[in-house]
C-alpha cells in the first residue's frame, strides 16, 4: 500500500495477494492513504454534477440491469429535448455546472437529435460542462457530440475479465466495450471507465485485472460501485457486492490513478446509509444528485431499493451538502474538470 501511495507499479500477484490478505488494520491503513492521496490532489472539495437520467429505453440486455430489454414489467419513458433542458434551467439556478445525461442505449435519441439538445444547452449555459452516459456509438456520432459542446462521457468498462464480461453483456462484446472507451480518449473526451464490485464469479484476479487497466487507460473520472442485484433480473437471487470491498476498489483506484475524479456513488448510499460518506473518505470526491423529474425516478431502477427517488431537486441538493460536511469536506458547485484535463489545457496555451 506505502508503494502504490509512493507511486509505484504493482504486479497482478502482487495486487491480488493484497487484496486478499487485507483485514480490519490494513483496510483503515488503505483508506488513510487513499485520503491523504485524494487531498494532495484536490483538497477536500467535493464536486456536485446533475444527474438527469432522461431515457430508461435500452436495446441491451444485461444481465444485472433493471433497464435490460427483457425485462417487461418495467414502466418505459423518454424525456422530450425541452424537458431535459428544463432540468438542466433548474439545476443551473441551484448552482451546477455540470450536468450529467444517462440513458439506456435508446436509438430514437439519434446524432442529430442529441446535436442539437447539446448545442442548445450550451447556448443557454456556456459555463456549464455537459457529460454524456449513453452507451456505444460510433466513432463518427462520437465526434459530432463533442464538436456540439459535449465535454465529458462515461461508458464503465463493467469487468476487465473477457470471460465475466461476455457472460453478463450477451448482446455486447469485451473488444468492442475497449475500443469505444479508446475511441473517446482519442477524439477528445475527458473520459470515464469504472467496474462493479461483487459480480457473480467475480475473483481477486480480475479485481486486479480492473485496476491495472484504470491504471493503464488513465481516465479522467473511474466509477466503482457495488453490484446491487434486480428483481426482474437473471441475476435476482445473487448476494451483493460487499461495502467493505467496494471501499477497497474505491481506495486503490485513488492511489493507482491519483488525479481521477472518483464519485461516490448512488449505489454506495443504497447500499449503506453512510455508503456515500464512506467513499468520500476512502478517496472519491463526487456526488451526483438527481434532476429528473421526480414522476421518472422510480422507472431509471437499474438496481433494487434506489434511493433519492422521491427527493425534490433542492431538497437533494442541499441535504447532500450538509451530509457532505458533517463528513469533513466541503463542495465546490465549479465544472470541476480533472487535474490531467487542466494540465493538458495549460500545455495547450
Amino acid at each position: 500500500m506505502e508503494q502504490l501511495a509512493a507511486g509505484a507499479v504493482l504486479h497482478k500477484h502482487e495486487l491480488v495477494y493484497l487484496l486478499n490478505h487485507l483485514d480490519e488494520d490494513s483496510r483503515k491503513q488503505l483508506q488513510t492513504l487513499a485520503h491523504q492521496k485524494r487531498v494532495q490532489a484536490y483538497g477536500t472539495s467535493v464536486y456536485l454534477r446533475g444527474l438527469i437520467e432522461f431515457s430508461n429505453i435500452c436495446k441491451q440486455n444485461c444481465l444485472y440491469c433493471g433497464l435490460r430489454s427483457s425485462n417487461k414489467e418495467l414502466s418505459r419513458y423518454r424525456l422530450l429535448p425541452e424537458e431535459i433542458t428544463a432540468c438542466c434551467r433548474e439545476g443551473y439556478e441551484l448552482g451546477y455546472r455540470t450536468f450529467v445525461l444517462q440513458s439506456g442505449e435508446d436509438d430514437w435519441y439519434t446524432t442529430e437529435k442529441l446535436v442539437l439538445l447539446i448545442s442548445s444547452i450550451k447556448s443557454m449555459f456556456p459555463d456549464a460542462a455537459i457529460t454524456l452516459s449513453i452507451g456505444e456509438r460510433e466513432d463518427e456520432p462520437y465526434t459530432r457530440l463533442l464538436e456540439a459542446g459535449a465535454d465529458r462521457y462515461l461508458l464503465r468498462h463493467e469487468t476487465a475479465s473477457p470471460a465475466l464480461y461476455q457472460a453478463l453483456h450477451p448482446t455486447m462484446t469485451f473488444e468492442n466495450r475497449r475500443s469505444r472507451l479508446r475511441a473517446l480518449q482519442r477524439i477528445g473526451y475527458q473520459i470515464g471507465a469504472g467496474f462493479m464490485v461483487g459480480l457473480p464469479g467475480q475473483t481477486s484476479a480480475d479485481l486486479a485485472d480492473d485496476l491495472l487497466y484504470l491504471q493503464q487507460l488513465q481516465p479522467d473520472m473511474i466509477g466503482i460501485g457495488p453490484f446491487l442485484p434486480h428483481h426482474a433480473t437473471p441475476l435476482k437471487n445473487e448476494p451483493p457486492g460487499t461495502v467493505e470491498q467496494t471501499l477497497d476498489m474505491i481506495a486503490l483506484a485513488r492511489l493507482m490513478v491519483p488525479d481521477a475524479l472518483i464519485p461516490a456513488t448512488t449505489a454506495m448510499g443504497t447500499a449503506h446509509p453512510q455508503g456515500r460518506e464512506l467513499a468520500l473518505q476512502a478517496g472519491a470526491n463526487v456526488v451526483m444528485p438527481n434532476l429528473s423529474p421526480l414522476s421518472v425516478r422510480p422507472k431509471y431502477m437499474l438496481y433494487n431499493n434506489k434511493i433519492c427517488t422521491g427527493d425534490e431537486s433542492a431538497q437533494c441538493r442541499f441535504c447532500l451538502e450538509r451530509r457532505i460536511e458533517a463528513a469533513g469536506f466541503h463542495v465546490d458547485m465549479g465544472r470541476g474538470d480533472s487535474l490531467k484535463h487542466l494540465t493538458h489545457s495549460r500545455h495547450c496555451i
